[in-house]
């Protein structure tokens, strides 16, 4: 399944681009995630927890960076990642590129997932809507770092750094019903235009 994101951030590229880079600086800000450990500077284990309705679902795994263009601002990451209570599997590729905006920095995401098990019931559409809540959550979190950042290198005495809250899963079931039911109606007036 393809999913595609994007978010502006009002920060330069470079300075976008070094934060995102740095995986600790950057998994506090992603929703349900946890760095378990740093194996390299490539490779790294994690968890993600989350919960869609009724269901709860925990992933390990590991995150690997397959490319890494830092003229063309471009990172591609390897994800794979095994559900800890069940026999679900998800693996990703990820990429990111950034470039310059008269605001800041235009972040894109491109990710190719595969999921299996339970998590495969939920279904495509909700899986990206549910992608979309989490990319804007985590894009809310880095600038509000990347703000707290910007008071401090000025003197000024700043709030600790900004974490990402764990998103409930009837917050998540919620915005997927609504995006589901918006794209219902846009096929029904689609097929009402064009009978």
């Amino acid at each position: 399944m393809l999913l595609e994101n994007s978010f502006e951030v009002p920060a330069p590229v470079d300075k976008v681009w070094v934060y995102l880079l740095d995986v600790e600086r950057v998994v506090p800000c992603m929703p349900g995630a946890e760095l378990t450990e740093i194996l390299d500077d490539r490779n790294w284990g994690g968890r993600v927890k989350i919960k869609v309705g009724p269901v709860s679902m925990q992933f390990a795994g590991t995150v690997t960076v397959e490319e890494r263009d830092e003229v063309a601002h471009r990172v591609v990451l390897k994800a794979r990642g095994r559900e800890q209570r069940g026999k679900g599997a998800a693996s990703a590729m990820i990429t990111s590129t950034m470039e310059p905006t008269a605001g800041g920095t235009l972040v894109k995401v491109v990710q190719e997932l595969t999921i299996q098990g339970q998590a495969a019931q939920v279904g495509g559409g909700m899986i990206g809507d549910i992608t979309a809540t989490l990319t804007q959550q985590f894009a809310d979190c880095l600038k509000a770092n990347l703000e707290v950042e910007e008071s401090a290198s000025g003197g000024e005495n700043v709030a600790p750094m900004v974490t990402s809250t764990h998103v409930k899963g009837g917050s998540l079931a919620f915005k997927a019903l609504v995006g589901a039911i918006g794209r219902f109606f846009r096929r029904l007036l689609t097929l009402a235009r064009h009978p």
